[in-house]
């Protein structure tokens, strides 16, 4: 096979799809990774990036379409980038994220679990998100059917990134993985602010004030909570938009003014304002009630997350007397989720304000066996090591648990360990590093964010 080059024009067959969401052809032995494409299409395509073991595309024309594709309902869909999977049915979809979990478990952990299971399907696979972050602009990207309309103003726009252009959003009318109420909102939010005259930020420049508009809604209290993160404290210019606001959405319990002055690009505020109402909004899970700040790490996806905790229960497999370590516990809700199966639960957690809501929220619900210490897990478990736990859960962040943590692990050797994972690929590592001293029973896929390649999993492991 000659060289490929950048920019070079191919035509391949794909064949499956990759964890991330492209399409796997091949030309020769050698793997192209194609955007926007399905197994069973044939394109036309063009290279991006051409690396020593891999290269990848995007697709110019579609030769032959798979059989595999439907109508994506969303006219944004192909463009933000959010949603990989619109134009394919759930079903597959769900078949798809199994097999990378297995795909990931046997190539990356060498390993193979004794079951896995069916991915358990989500109750909703639209409207099914609490929180939402969408982007100003002053840069708005248009669609190639926006072109061709004069009257679009460049000038302004709330919604996503366009993916590979970091300072270039396009506009959404409508995302369909939130409800309703949020879009309305989000279609007042922009009204609003587009005739406010408070100048967006500049993401080269690093000049202006609008950076994001967060929303946030509790499925059980019908409550919401809009947060708007600036470069600099405008509380006062947020009033008429809250009275407004309030006013025409009664659900809005909570608006802030998050400040973000850092040039880097994130909605979490080094401040936080109160503009209306409270600083929290509610939400619950099984018996237990969470109060939520805007800054809180909360499961996006509430209905699918008390079935994804319930598994977690199933497979600690407590009797009332164990002791349970609960490993980056978060604002707490997997350690409240288990309090009443366990004689104690601690939880350990480097962020200082999610150890503040886990307590809090302990409180809130009357929990008297939760123990939440604040520190750097490789230092502050050992602390704790002259009780050992009998079932340890893991839910670490993307990046999977540091090696320090698997080896102190491998030491510790409670009798059970649960493995909550966003990320097959982090998982299948961190298990493989275990499994000499674990059998690994069951993995059970659970489908938190339908229309995307992402998949949380919970896996099962028991001492040998």
């Amino acid at each position: 096979m000659k060289k490929l080059k950048r920019k070079q024009e191919i035509v391949l067959d794909i064949e499956k799809v990759a964890f991330g969401g492209q399409g796997i052809g091949r030309m020769d032995d050698f793997v192209v990774l194609v955007d926007q494409t399905l197994p069973g299409d044939r394109v036309r395509a063009r290279l991006r990036k051409v690396k020593k073991n891999y290269a990848e595309a995007f697709p110019i024309e579609i030769l032959e379409a798979s059989h595999l594709r439907i109508e994506a309902p969303c006219k944004h869909f192909g463009y933000c980038g959010g949603c990989k999977w619109q134009n394919v049915p759930y079903t597959v979809q769900l078949k798809f994220k199994k097999a990378h979990v297995l795909e990931s478990l046997e190539h990356i952990g060498k390993i193979s679990p004794e079951t896995i299971h069916d991915v358990l399907p989500a109750p909703q696979i639209f409207g099914y998100r609490n929180k939402m972050e969408f982007s100003f602009s002053d840069n708005r990207w248009l669609t190639p059917e926006e072109l061709n309309r004069p009257e679009i103003k460049k000038d302004f726009a709330l919604g996503f990134h366009v993916p590979r252009f970091f300072d270039r959003v396009i506009d959404i009318e409508k995302c369909w993985l939130q409800s309703d109420l949020l879009n309305e909102i989000l279609d007042f939010s922009r009204s609003f602010f587009r005739n406010s005259g408070i100048p967006v930020y500049h993401l080269r420049k690093h000049e202006g004030i609008l950076r994001y508009l967060m929303l946030r809604q509790s499925f059980a209290f019908e409550e919401v909570m809009v947060n708007v993160v600036t470069a600099e404290n405008i509380v006062d210019r947020l009033k008429p938009f809250s009275e407004q606001l309030v006013k025409r959405f009664p659900q809005v319990v909570s608006v802030v003014n998050n400040v973000n002055t850092r040039s880097g690009q994130t909605a979490f505020g080094e401040q936080e304002f109160l503009v209306y109402g409270r600083p929290t909004i509610r939400e619950k899970l099984g018996d237990f009630i969470f109060e939520i700040s805007a800054n809180s790490f909360f499961q996006t996806n509430t209905l699918q997350a008390e079935n994804l905790y319930r598994i977690v229960a199933e497979y600690a497999r407590l009797q009332g007397h164990e002791t349970v370590w609960d490993m980056y516990s978060g604002t707490g809700t997997i350690a409240i989720f288990l309090s009443p199966y366990a004689r104690q639960v601690i939880g350990f957690e480097l962020v200082e304000s999610a150890v503040e809501d886990a307590r809090r929220n302990a409180e809130l619900n009357r929990i008297a066996n939760c123990t939440f210490v604040q520190g750097d897990i490789r230092t502050r478990m050992k602390a704790y090591q002259h009780a050992p736990p009998d079932v340890v859960i893991c839910d670490p962040p993307r990046a999977g648990m540091h090696p320090d943590v698997v080896q102190f692990l491998k030491q510790l050797r409670p009798e059970r360990l649960v493995y909550v994972s966003c990320n097959p690929t982090t998982m299948a590592r961190d298990l493989g590093g275990l499994i000499p001293f674990y059998r690994l029973v069951e993995v059970q896929p659970v489908d938190m964010f339908p229309h995307t390649h992402h998949i949380e999993s919970v896996a099962r492991l028991e001492r040998k």
